[in-house]
C-alpha cells in the first residue's frame, strides 16, 4: 500500500498498511464507512454518527465533532482518523495527528461526496464496495436536474437564523432541485441573517430543516408572518447528508420537489 497519501486538504498522510482500527468523527463518514462493510474495522464515533441505527450504537463515543476525548481515542489505539473540514477543527485534527494518521475530507458539492467515497474505498481496500455505492447514489440523484427560476433558502439554525451559504454541499442540491440561493455569495459558509433580509430575498421556498435546529410545525407561522408570499416547508436535513445517505436521499428529494410544484408528497 503506498505509504504517503494525500488527503483533501493537500497534507501528506503518512498509511503504510490497510487500516484495522478506524475513528470517525464525521457523522456522515460513519455511515459511509458501515455502508463499505467496515463494520469490524470502526472502533470509535462522535455521539452525532447515529447511522446505521441500531448497528453504530455498538461503537464507543469519543466526543463531537467540535470536542474529542483525545485521552480515549488514544486508549482505542486507532491505525487511521477520519476527519472533514467543516465538521472538525483543525486544532482536533493536529492533536489527534499526534496519536495516528488523521486523513481529512472535505465535501462542498455532489462531486466531492462521490469523491469522499472512492476515497474511503482506496484507503480500507474496499474500492469494488466504493464503486457500487457510487453507482447507486448516482442512480438516486440521477432524476434530480431541475429547470426553474426559483430563489430558495435553506435555514439550520433559529435565534440567530442561519441558512447555506455557497461553499457547501446542500447549496449544490439546492442548485440540483434547479433552485438559486440568494445567500451564496457571501464569505460565511452558513451566514447569519436577518428577518429583513429574508424578507428581502425575494425567495419563493423557504425550507426549515430538521437539524442541527429542530425546527417544527409551530415555527411555519413564525416565517410566514413576515415572508407571506413564500412555501414555507420543513425538511429532514438527514436527507441532504452527503455520502452513504445519498442512496435514499435522491427518493426524498424527488418527493420534495413535487410537494414544491404541486403540494402532493
Amino acid at each position: 500500500m503506498t505509504h504517503f497519501l494525500t488527503d483533501h486538504l493537500g497534507r501528506q498522510v503518512n498509511i503504510t498498511t490497510v487500516p484495522k482500527r478506524i475513528i470517525s468523527i464525521c457523522p456522515a463518514i460513519t455511515e459511509t464507512l458501515f455502508a463499505l462493510g467496515l463494520e469490524k474495522e470502526i472502533v470509535g464515533r462522535t455521539k452525532y454518527c447515529i447511522f446505521p441505527k441500531e448497528i453504530v450504537e455498538n461503537v464507543p463515543i469519543v466526543g463531537g465533532t467540535k470536542e474529542v476525548n483525545v485521552e480515549l481515542i488514544r486508549d482505542l489505539q486507532p491505525d487511521l482518523i477520519l476527519a472533514e473540514k467543516e465538521e472538525n477543527t483543525k486544532e482536533i485534527v493536529l492533536a489527534l495527528e499526534k496519536i495516528a494518521p488523521v486523513f481529512v475530507m472535505e465535501v462542498q458539492k455532489i462531486a466531492e461526496s462521490y469523491r469522499l467515497i472512492e476515497t474511503l474505498g482506496l484507503l480500507t481496500n474496499r474500492d469494488q464496495a466504493a464503486e457500487r455505492l457510487i453507482t447507486s447514489c448516482k442512480s438516486s440523484f440521477s432524476n434530480l436536474l431541475y429547470q426553474r427560476n426559483q430563489n430558495a433558502a435553506y435555514v439550520i439554525w433559529r435565534k440567530p437564523y442561519m441558512v447555506v451559504g455557497g461553499t457547501t454541499y446542500i447549496n449544490d442540491v439546492l442548485h440540483t432541485l434547479g433552485f438559486q440561493n440568494p445567500f451564496e455569495r457571501g464569505e460565511s459558509r452558513y451566514p447569519m441573517v436577518t428577518k429583513e433580509e429574508l424578507a428581502d430575498a425575494n425567495l419563493d421556498v423557504l425550507l426549515l430543516a430538521s437539524e442541527p435546529f429542530p425546527f417544527q410545525e409551530k415555527h411555519i407561522s413564525e416565517f410566514q408572518a413576515f415572508l407571506p408570499n413564500t412555501k414555507i416547508l420543513l425538511v429532514d436535513g438527514e436527507m441532504f447528508w452527503y455520502g452513504a445517505k445519498m442512496e435514499i436521499a435522491g427518493a426524498y428529494l424527488e418527493k420534495l420537489t413535487n410537494v414544491i410544484e404541486k403540494g402532493i408528497m
